[in-house]
């Protein structure tokens, strides 16, 4: 059911909308990509074309480089040794090629003025979540951004999500969760939220589909329209 805005007379289905990060508001594969490569290559590994680094990415940091080790990624040592130089690395370079995708700004403010709470879920972590949201985004766009905690596992379990939603005073049944991958599809659908799937993010229509994503949408706008009834 349509909820009156508090703001004025416009409608809205939902009550707080949760976004990932990497793939979803901002594009940032370069970045990840480049610095894992550095990271390899002081360590002596193979490195990637960035292409490869799409299938790589969110779930988190330590499992990135696991996939990037290939068939070393069971290299305990190894492992650390590349993580370690990744975030000394990223530390550097997170902002150097990342950005908002396009339509994405303008989007979100639509949000806010229905007033839609905006909240940020990210794999990534959280110091480089926060670094990024602070530079990308105008300060009191989100109401809250939370990227990997240590008291919480990673997506696709629901506990960070939970907690977030506790954290905002929000009910599950007026939450929408935004994400570009079938990681993303199975945290809304493990916290039962709506879910919907943006194409044009990292994976891609094919595996959010596959994934049981319902509502996938190709411009940012259509968001605002799934959410606020005027548009």
């Amino acid at each position: 059911m349509w909820n009156m805005c508090k703001a004025g007379a416009v409608m809205k289905k939902y009550d707080i909308c949760v976004f990932d990060l990497d793939g979803t508001l901002i594009d940032s594969l370069g970045d990840l990509a480049e610095s894992c490569n550095e990271a390899l290559r002081i360590s002596g590994m193979p490195t990637h074309e960035i292409d490869r680094y799409r299938t790589f990415v969110g779930s988190g940091i330590k499992n990135l480089i696991k996939r990037s080790l290939l068939d070393k990624s069971d290299d305990e040592v190894l492992v650390q040794t590349v993580y370690d130089s990744f975030n000394a690395i990223y530390q550097r370079n997170c902002l150097v090629r990342t950005k908002t995708y396009s339509g994405i700004n303008e989007m979100l403010l639509k949000l806010k003025e229905c007033g839609v709470k905006l909240c940020v879920l990210s794999n990534k972590a959280d110091e480089f979540s926060q670094m990024i949201a602070d530079s990308l985004f105008e300060k009191g766009t989100f109401d809250l951004v939370w990227g990997k905690k240590s008291e919480f596992p990673i997506k696709p379990d629901p506990s960070a999500l939970f907690a977030m939603l506790d954290k905002m005073t929000a009910k599950p049944d007026r939450c929408l969760y935004i994400g570009d991958s079938d990681v993303d599809c199975i945290t809304a659908r493990n916290a039962g939220v709506d879910f919907c799937g943006v194409e044009w993010g990292f994976r891609g229509k094919e595996e959010l589909a596959a994934a049981g994503a319902k509502l996938i949408v190709r411009y940012p706008y259509e968001i605002t329209r799934a959410v606020c009834a005027d548009e």
